[in-house]
């Protein structure tokens, strides 16, 4: 299962929401990731995510699988587009 989200933070995804969003990931036992500019990265892992220095307005793809793969997606969705 995938999504397309735009980060909307202003700053982009900084470290404080790079932590909001591998707290959320890991409350969900999926393997979830998040594609950016043919890069994937272990959403559980907050230094991957801060690798990607991804700015304000751009899209990324969060891709997981597991029982819980929906859910995991809108709640990491939810973090981002805010």
């Amino acid at each position: 299962m995938t999504k397309s989200v735009t980060v909307k933070s202003t700053v982009g995804l900084h470290a404080a929401l790079a932590a909001k969003v591998v707290q959320a990931a890991s409350k969900y036992n999926v393997d979830i990731n998040l594609i950016y500019k043919d890069r994937t990265i272990d959403v559980k892992s907050i230094l991957g995510l801060m690798s990607l220095a991804i700015p304000s307005g751009d899209n990324v793809v969060i891709e997981a699988t597991g029982d819980q793969a929906e859910a995991a997606i809108d709640d990491i969705a939810t973090i981002l587009s805010k």
